[in-house]
């Protein structure tokens, strides 16, 4: 965003996604929106019209008619910016949408940058900027673990969680610096037990708030899941499984999957990306195939997840294990073995197969895997590995009722809270001087006022934060 915006200036955007459609919204926020608007729509006077009401009519440039649009209207501060707002509902044709824009701005609004509306709502205190952040995650949400989370932090709810940790905190501060007035007194305000308690309490619940970031990047993001293994170990074909559709080659000739497939499926409420594969093998004349191998290397060094496949009918478990902590050390990644085509192995073989699947779940989830139909009865199922995929990266659920932090920014503020906390406890066993505990309690309370922009918060950063909106919002 421009360093030179000035916020006295009204701003006009087209709010819906620009193309064809039924109907375009375009809206307008400032101090001359009602004046601008007025002298297009000549129908009444938009000036003693009551806010909160629909006005419909012809806007009409000069003796040429634009448009029959709906006009909402929402006074400020009770409106989205807490400024004078006009949301012009018009047909969706991308002409007659530039046409109105075009008259509007010729009467003295400017194009508004990106998310400029939401920005003028929480420098006018309609919301703070964890839930004007909240806003953008809600427009991009893709799933309905994103969308709960985006809505509950929209609603506030993180931010309350916030507001009540910087409360208590405010209190202990000021007791400190009252102390610090009357240092020449040798009196004692602050309860330095009570603060004790204080801290321990905050530590914690911060502590639980940086570590729900975990799953909170999972929800906004997604799981990146690369299907590795040997060629014609079944990678195409689990891949068609989990999509239900015929979307990889299948064939009998090894080396048949040469470049990287992508798929993005919901399990759940939370989205996961297979990447099928080419098949993994030391040695092939085939540059093509070198290079699909090479690629598959590569989406390994992305992955969170990797499913590593072998036949089960050729598999020797310790050669597996070996090659699969080969592939995941030093990496963030987790695995899971799947022994393919268990449909294929005798009813003796198979009751061996399951002992050694036991043996190897001390280490990595297992599954004796037949992804074709049919086979159910005698090994596990595509279910059964959507299940330990979610296991994998969501616990036993996604609790939506709870605050889950989703946003880097904010994880990185409560990181820097937990080390501040850790500073005023090692204070307070040390007993050190009041001054150089009110110091460290002021960096906790800065912090997390960051978050929320309650304290000042950079201009970059800011810029940063709604530069990544879309430019109607």
């Amino acid at each position: 965003m421009s360093l030179h915006t000035s916020w006295s200036d009204t701003i006009i955007a087209l709010a819906t996604p620009p193309g064809v459609g039924a109907i375009g919204v375009i809206r307008l926020s400032g101090t001359k929106t009602f004046p601008i608007v007025n002298q297009l729509f000549p129908s009444r006077d938009l000036e003693m019209q009551p806010s909160h009401t629909l006005q419909v009519g012809y806007l009409r440039k000069g003796g040429e008619i634009l448009d029959e649009v709906v006009l909402s209207l929402f006074r400020g501060p009770k409106s989205y910016t807490g400024e004078d707002v006009i949301e012009i509902s018009c047909h969706g044709s991308p002409y007659v949408q530039q046409q109105v824009i075009a008259a509007c701005t010729e009467l003295g609004a400017r194009l508004a940058y990106p998310g400029e509306f939401t920005q003028r709502a929480f420098l006018n205190g309609k919301m703070d900027l964890a839930q004007a952040e909240a806003v953008a995650d809600l427009i991009a949400a893709d799933s309905e673990a994103a969308r709960q989370t985006a809505l509950k932090q929209l609603r506030g709810g993180f931010s309350q969680d916030l507001s009540r940790l910087r409360e208590q905190l405010i209190h202990f501060a000021a007791l400190i610096e009252l102390e610090l007035d009357f240092s020449q007194e040798d009196v004692e305000f602050a309860d330095r037990s009570q603060l004790s308690t204080l801290i321990n309490e905050l530590s914690v619940a911060t502590a639980r708030l940086a570590q729900s970031f975990k799953l909170g990047n999972v929800i906004r993001n997604g799981v990146n899941v690369a299907i590795v293994g040997k060629p014609n170990a079944g990678k195409s074909t689990l891949l068609n499984a989990l999509l239900n559709e015929e979307r990889a080659i299948v064939s009998e000739i090894a080396g048949t999957t040469r470049d990287t497939i992508e798929e993005t499926i919901n399990i759940a409420g939370i989205l996961f990306r297979f990447q099928d594969t080419a098949g993994i093998r030391e040695h092939t004349s085939d540059k093509i195939e070198q290079i699909g191998i090479r690629k598959a290397y590569e989406k390994i060094e992305t992955a969170s997840v990797l499913l590593f496949l072998t036949d089960v009918r050729e598999a020797e478990p310790d050669e597996v294990k070996q090659r699969v902590k080969e592939l995941t050390e030093g990496r963030s990644v987790k695995p899971v073995l799947l022994f393919t085509k268990a449909d294929l192995l005798t009813e003796e073989a198979l009751i061996k197969w399951r002992h050694i699947q036991k043996e190897l779940e001390e280490e990595w989830p297992v599954l004796l895997l037949a992804a074709k139909p049919g086979a159910t009865e005698v090994a596990d199922t595509v279910d059964d590995l959507r299940e330990t995929l979610y296991k994998i990266v969501a616990g036993e659920g996604v609790d939506t009722e709870h605050t889950i932090v989703t946003n880097a920014r904010h994880h990185a503020a409560l990181l820097q809270v937990q080390e501040c906390l850790r500073e005023v406890r090692e204070g307070l066993d040390n007993n050190i001087a009041g001054d150089f505990l009110a110091l460290d309690i002021r960096r906790c309370l800065h912090y997390l006022g960051e978050i929320t922009g309650q304290v000042e918060v950079d201009r970059d950063i800011l810029g940063t934060i709604f530069g990544k909106f879309c430019i109607g919002k």
